[in-house]
């Protein structure tokens, strides 16, 4: 009898969908039929928590804990994630083994046809840190008001007029089939990660991790990782807002980056080039981008 994969995930309409994207990459590349896979939804403590911003109670560890678990206990053989939710720091016994050619990195503008257009004193919606500090570079006026939830909800709280507007991932909207809403914005760099679909596994399970690695898509693979590098050597938290997005263009990485002040008042940036898989020219860049920030940015990224 033929051994059944099984994916655990997430169980908000969006994981959900990223789900069946790696089973059916992992269909087509294996020649599987739809009973090989089973989708294994768990609940997380960043799904059940909902009042509070995440960098409040704990952190991006609150989406992955749970599935950790499950993978480690034998109830699911990979964990698929938005990578920009994944900690930096990851189990040594877990291996990103894959990641799904990384989908529009953007974040769009829902509620105003441009940043400027907002009306002084606009209240935006966003529970993300650095989508704050970058709307507050921009516009001191904004008034920044948290709301989480999962796509669905944050829009219906837009409707509601609880906010004016409000910044949702393009990726994520397109995933579910609502890429005619909202306004792409050029102007602001992603996060880390933006767009991107890890799939997961036990490092020592070598079966499972050659099958997952036969769906890697190596520029994106190579991208999120100096992205992630570059977090590493800041040594921030989920309080501290970073935007960085790489790109391959040859045998050479491309990466802009920034970091910001909560106010968004002070911001230090890079714009450089290094070779593919350099995974300590991140590090590095990180270092300089510090050594050259202000104190009380610095402050920001003591971890």
């Amino acid at each position: 009898m033929t051994r059944l994969l099984r994916i655990g995930t997430r169980g908000s309409p969006l994981a959900l969908a990223q789900a069946r994207m790696v089973a059916e990459a992992l269909r087509t590349a294996h020649g599987w039929g739809p009973e090989r896979i089973e989708i294994v939804p768990v609940t997380t403590t960043g799904d059940r928590i909902q009042d509070r911003p995440l960098a409040e109670v704990g952190g991006k560890g609150l989406w992955t804990k749970e599935l950790d678990r499950c993978l480690v206990d034998g109830r699911t053989d990979v964990s698929v994630h938005s990578m920009k939710d994944v900690e930096t720091i990851r189990p040594a016994a877990l291996v990103v083994a894959a990641m799904l050619p990384r989908a529009d990195v953007r974040d769009r503008l829902i509620g105003a046809e441009s940043i400027e257009a907002l009306p002084q004193g606009a209240r935006v919606g966003t529970s993300s840190p650095r989508r704050a500090a970058q709307l507050l570079n921009l516009r001191s006026d904004l008034a920044i008001s948290a709301i989480r939830g999962n796509v669905q909800t944050r829009l219906q709280k837009l409707a509601a007029g609880e906010v004016d507007a409000t910044l949702l991932a393009a990726a994520g909207l397109d995933r579910l089939g609502h890429s005619e809403i909202g306004v792409p914005l050029d102007a602001l760099l992603p996060a880390p990660s933006q767009g991107a679909v890890g799939v997961e596994v036990l490092a020592d399970n070598v079966h499972v991790r050659r099958l997952v690695e036969a769906i890697d898509h190596r520029e994106t693979s190579l991208c999120v990782r100096a992205e992630r590098r570059l977090l590493e050597g800041l040594g921030g938290d989920c309080r501290s807002p970073v935007a960085a997005l790489a790109r391959l263009d040859g045998d050479q990485l491309h990466l802009r980056a920034e970091i910001l002040t909560g106010e968004g008042l002070d911001v230090e940036r890079c714009d450089t080039r290094f070779a593919a898989g350099d995974d300590e020219a991140p590090i590095a860049i990180a270092r300089d981008m510090l050594r050259r920030a202000s104190p009380a940015l610095r402050a920001l990224f003591a971890g």
